[in-house]
């Protein structure tokens, strides 16, 4: 493993902590801390986040159509609209 560009002493990490934080997240670059030339952590950036699923067309390829789905269901003999 090759050692990344970015490397602190703890005690520089422990003053500047959030500023380093936000900015491995911002720029995706790890930080290696060190305690006396020795490593003791290394801050990596969070993975990417997922997507939070859609519910528009989950239920795509789930239907199966049967029989004929424009014609009427019953006969239009049996529509009381037309008895008049």
């Amino acid at each position: 493993m090759t050692e990344p560009p970015n490397t602190l002493a703890i005690s520089e990490f422990k003053a500047t902590c959030l500023k380093v934080l936000d900015q491995v997240k911002l720029t995706g670059t790890p930080v290696l801390v060190t305690r006396r030339g020795q490593p003791v952590a290394m801050v990596v950036p969070p993975p990417p986040a997922e997507a939070p699923p859609r519910w528009l067309g989950s239920f795509a390829g789930t239907a199966q159509i049967v029989g004929d789905i424009v014609s009427p269901a019953t006969g239009t003999e049996e529509w009381e609209v037309l008895r008049r």
